[in-house]
């Protein structure tokens, strides 16, 4: 098995930045909608509809299928043999920042429900605040990788 997965290698990695990429992009634009759907003005049309449909099609056909293949790949390289050393820091910061990007998916998809429900827990400003989780938790992940600074 460990021959199979050092053959494969540079295509699980290829896949699991495409992955990651899909994901992020879904995770940056997400909170972005929910700030539109808290400060929206529905007098004169209703796009709170259109929201809810954007926000749910987000998370269904493009977020959450992406994590999915991120975490599949990405546990696929941890198996393949010599790519890791785990008496380093960096990968320990890299998984822990990884299951808080995760959890954060997961508060996303909680949050998307309420809005639906029409009961936000933020407000437009506190969702441009949660904007800025993933963009934090990305740039750690990336130096972690390519820097390895421990």
């Amino acid at each position: 098995m460990s021959d199979f997965l050092t053959t494969l290698y540079p295509w699980i990695k290829s896949v699991h930045v495409i992955a990651v990429i899909s994901w992020m992009a879904g995770m940056l634009y997400l909170p972005r909608l929910f700030v539109y759907h808290v400060e929206t003005n529905t007098d004169f049309i209703n796009p709170k509809e259109t929201l809810e449909r954007w926000e749910y099609l987000l998370l269904k056909r493009i977020i959450n299928p992406a994590m999915v293949v991120a975490w599949i790949c990405g546990l696929l390289m941890v198996f393949t043999p010599g790519i890791i050393d785990w008496s380093q820091g960096w990968p320990w910061v890299k998984v822990i920042s990884v299951l808080v990007m995760s959890g954060f998916h997961g508060w996303l998809s909680k949050e998307r429900k309420l809005l639906a429900k029409g009961t936000p827990r933020l407000t437009g400003r506190g969702y441009r605040l949660a904007n800025e989780i993933p963009t934090v938790l990305m740039i750690i992940i990336v130096i972690m990788v390519i820097a390895r600074p421990f």
